[in-house]
């Protein structure tokens, strides 16, 4: 996926650009950038690095005094190489996207069809924010050309632009990934996590709409365009992927999956000696659960901070086996002898449950019960580079459903639909493969109730296929 920052200051942006940036890390492995504008200079400075083998922090801390002005914008991704700066028509800017564009190969054909030319290429392929920049300066304005980008791309888009005149904040058009504006005296912020806002002394102002674009200035915003009227923002951001302080249209992601739990909790009649938590996603989870069961909340396993805060996602599966192994460390005294329940995010490809379940039988647990805080995933997400979002055949749904029913695409309504036959099955037959003494999901409807908005504003297509393009 990735997560953006952007500020514009009365003073110095600098600080507030590099930390704010810093705590979307959380969000992507791969590449990290800054761009700033000093207007003073009317220069842009730009600079990216490779995350793969460290952290944003340790690329850029020792170059910060290279940048200067008052306004910036820093990305760290999964995807593209950036920020990219253009210079076009409509001025010089800097722009930062988290998108997934699955029309690329078509676009490009198009772009290059009409005599337009790609200059930043990431891995040998057209790196898509370049390729977005460029439908953004076939408008007329800023407006227009961040309209034909909703109006082209197959997937989602939202991006930051720095400008001459300030940033320009722009929302995809389903809101599925979100943009959070927060407010200090003298300055202004947009990020993909309020979480970045508490230490750098920002208050949430607002959260930008579906398709809604502003321009943020030191001394106030513009709204250039409003919002969509409906709206299918990612579910998956409260399960896995949004920091616990983060809050996205007024929903605190601790505050859900905390409810989740209890909720679970309450209605299951297993009997355990306490609950446990998979770090990190699944800790909040795991004390409401304790709470909701009347349970002791247990710390059974650990997660090994000093050099893994976070997961790196290596290209190699066999990488990230090890990865998902070494961050996380047993705690034999509280597990030997005990029916232990552990509460987790989700099941993707089901090699980390694997091992984690190896694990917990090998260092004494007497059973081991798991509770997921999302229904199973039965489908690939065609909107956003989540986890969740490899091609079907990666999900182990669907590779039990081939073996099954000799069709991995045969009767995906029923096997998401809870509590149906084929449904039932299905979550028999990943306990069983995994030596679990007893397997639960929670329920779409559960999950929607802890979110707090309707479901007709949540994209909830990896659990049941619904969702519009």
């Amino acid at each position: 996926m990735g997560g953006f920052f952007g500020t514009v200051s009365k003073a110095g942006c600098v600080t507030d650009l590099f930390y704010g940036t810093d705590y979307n890390s959380h969000l992507g492995t791969r590449r990290g950038g800054l761009a700033t504008y000093d207007a003073e200079k009317h220069q842009f400075t730009r600079s990216i690095h490779n995350l793969e083998s460290t952290y944003f922090r340790t690329k850029f801390e020792d170059e910060l005094d290279k940048f200067t002005g008052n306004s910036g914008i820093g990305i760290i991704s999964d995807t593209d190489a950036q920020p990219i700066i253009i210079n076009s028509h409509l001025g010089r800017f800097a722009i930062v996207t988290v998108a997934k564009v699955l029309n690329i190969d078509e676009l490009e054909a198009q772009l290059l069809a009409q005599n337009m030319h790609f200059a930043e290429l990431s891995s040998g392929k057209t790196n898509q924010t370049e390729l977005i920049a460029l439908l953004i300066i076939q408008g007329r304005n800023f407006v227009e050309g961040i309209e034909n980008v909703y109006h082209n791309i197959k997937g989602s888009c939202s991006m930051l632009l720095l400008t001459e005149d300030g940033i320009i904040a722009a929302r995809d058009k389903w809101g599925r990934t979100p943009i959070v504006i927060g407010k200090k005296d003298g300055a202004y912020a947009a990020t993909s996590e309020s979480s970045s806002f508490p230490n750098l002394d920002y208050e949430i102002d607002r959260f930008l709409g579906p398709g809604e674009i502003v321009r943020l200035r030191a001394d106030g915003i513009e709204q250039m365009r409003k919002p969509e009227k409906q709206m299918q923002i990612c579910s998956f951001l409260w399960v896995y992927y949004g920091f616990p302080t983060s809050c996205y249209e007024g929903r605190n992601v601790e505050e859900a999956r905390f409810l989740s739990g209890v909720k679970m909790g309450k209605e299951d009649s297993s009997e355990v000696d306490c609950a446990c938590g998979i770090p990190d996603s699944g800790v909040g989870m795991a004390l409401g659960y304790a709470e909701g069961k009347g349970v002791p909340y247990h710390r059974a396993i650990a997660k090994y901070t000093p050099t893994w805060p976070r997961s790196f996602t290596p290209s190699r599966q066999e990488l990230r086996n090890l990865v998902a192994k070494m961050k996380l460390i047993p705690n034999r005294a509280m597990l030997e002898g005990k029916r232990v329940l552990f509460c987790d995010d989700s099941i993707v490809r089901g090699t980390q449950l694997h091992d984690n379940v190896k694990m917990l039988y090998e260092y004494g647990a007497k059973e081991v019960h798991i509770r997921i805080a999302c229904p199973p995933l039965i489908y690939g997400c065609p909107f956003i580079g989540f986890t969740s979002s490899k091609s079907d055949m990666e999900l182990i749904t669907r590779r039990i459903i081939l073996e099954l029913e000799g069709d991995a695409d045969k009767d995906l309504d029923k096997y998401a639909t809870t509590g149906s036959p084929q449904y039932e099955k299905l979550v028999e037959v990943i306990r069983q493969r995994f030596g679990l003494t007893s397997l639960k999901f929670n329920t779409l409807e559960h999950l929607v109730e802890a979110i707090g908005l309707p479901k007709c504003k949540l994209c909830t297509h990896c659990f049941d296929g619904t969702g519009c393009f």
